[in-house]
């Protein structure tokens, strides 16, 4: 195995931190370690706790390093869709080269133009997404190396968040002693995962339920077109249960991971559950209908606000119906109440990797297959990401290393608008 064709993937989600690495064959995937902590230091999906945050993806951060028995030294990191937008770019170049051949100058060169435009100084441009190439008036090209031209242009997409929000995102990885090589956005990594082809070609929503908030994305002719986020997720359903059946929030999240069932009509009134009344000693039996009476109630109201935000952005029917992904959609039911609830086409998607097989797991995978394709289109070279020291018994260790001045290092090209904002932040 080599170690330049190792990836990590971070996923800093509201409910759990969750670490993937993944080797990287001839486009073929194999997931080789997984690392998974309690999410401490977020609230809907944003940070309001640093310290914690750090010390959560320490944990998960080690979880896979012994896993391997590597060291991991550098990730991709996923970034939630709120305060994101999408704007469209356009971008021309002259092809430099004597013989007039396309090569990786070329194509940096135009993603590089196409980002020349206006951008609030409160927002920060995270990615570009090339739609097509265009070689001298031919169109519909997704990879324009080695062809011969005179002008090269580019359609994409420019993603932009808020820097604040991105700012303690990437602060909170170099704290952990991380260094950061690219940033995914979610709904892209979920999509490279959970949509074929063809649902994208045709437009499909890819709902996302995670923790703390539910991402809604729209994809339509092979592209991301819109994504936005709902404030609900699995912990309001935790929440809802704490309160109806008078419990603590822990054992409220053991009651919904192991009895829940989000379908109240099919429901098994047979199964049932002693739970501890807080504030006493009591203890009181509840069946799964009583239960899912609850749940059924919380994962109707996320629906029906997911098909409110879809329309609101303009879709009103979409061909290739619903996907949906997310820790929250491995719960009995689920399926019928999404399928109840669009009367449409509606799926789970999975990821189909061994050890991995949950959903909550989809945007880890997806971060790294997204990040591994979108760097051969951009000629991005990451480097390896882990090493064959040992695994630090303790990461504190490494914030010596948070303030070390980034033009040292090699795993990152010059051309990298995302590298360059790295090395003029953390410097």
């Amino acid at each position: 195995m080599s170690l330049n064709d190792v990836l990590v993937s971070l996923d800093i989600g509201t409910s759990e931190i969750k670490v993937i690495i993944g080797e990287v064959l001839n486009d073929s995937l194999n997931i080789i370690g997984v690392g998974t902590a309690k999410s401490n230091g977020l609230r809907k999906g944003a940070i309001v706790d640093i310290d914690e945050t750090v010390k959560s993806i320490r944990e998960a951060i080690e979880q896979a390093e012994h896993m391997v028995d590597m060291s991991i030294r550098n990730v991709v990191v996923a970034v939630n869709a709120n305060h994101v937008q999408l704007h469209p770019c356009h971008g021309v170049v002259a092809v430099q080269s004597e013989d007039r051949e396309i090569g990786d100058e070329d194509v940096t060169r135009v993603i590089e133009g196409a980002q020349v435009m206006s951008i609030p100084p409160e927002r920060e441009i995270i990615d570009v997404i090339p739609k097509q190439f265009i070689v001298d008036g031919f169109n519909e090209i997704s990879d324009p190396r080695g062809m011969i031209g005179v002008r090269l242009e580019m359609e994409g997409t420019i993603i932009t968040t808020s820097k604040t929000v991105l700012h303690n995102v990437l602060r909170c990885v170099e704290r952990a002693g991380l260094h950061i090589v690219d940033v995914v956005l979610q709904p892209l990594a979920s999509g490279s995962i959970a949509l074929s082809k063809d649902e994208r070609t045709l437009g499909v929503a890819l709902i996302d339920v995670g923790g703390g908030c539910t991402t809604v994305s729209v994809f339509e002719d092979n592209f991301l077109a819109a994504s936005s986020v709902i404030p609900l997720g699995g912990e309001n359903i935790t929440k809802d249960l704490s309160i109806g059946l008078r419990t603590s929030t822990e054992e409220a999240e053991e009651i919904k991971l192991h009895y829940g069932h989000a379908f109240y009509e099919t429901a098994d009134e047979e199964e049932t559950v002693e739970v501890s009344i807080i504030g006493s000693n009591e203890k009181k039996t509840f069946n799964q209908l009583e239960i899912s009476d609850m749940i059924e109630a919380r994962l109707e109201e996320i629906f029906e606000l997911s098909i409110r935000e879809l329309r609101r952005m303009g879709y009103h029917e979409l061909r290739g119906g619903y996907v949906l992904t997310g820790g929250t959609m491995k719960m009995p039911g689920a399926l019928d109440l999404a399928q109840a609830v669009f009367q449409a086409n509606a799926r789970i998607a999975i990821p189909d990797y061994i050890g991995v097989r949950e959903p909550q797991y989809t945007v880890g995978i997806g971060t790294i297959q997204f990040a591994h394709q979108n760097a051969k289109v951009q000629g991005k070279e990451f480097g390896p990401s882990v090493s064959l020291e040992e695994p630090s018994p303790n990461r504190k260790q490494q914030e010596i290393h948070k303030n070390r001045p980034q033009e040292n290092r090699t795993d990152e090209p010059k051309s990298s608008r995302v590298a360059n904002f790295f090395k003029s932040f953390f410097e």
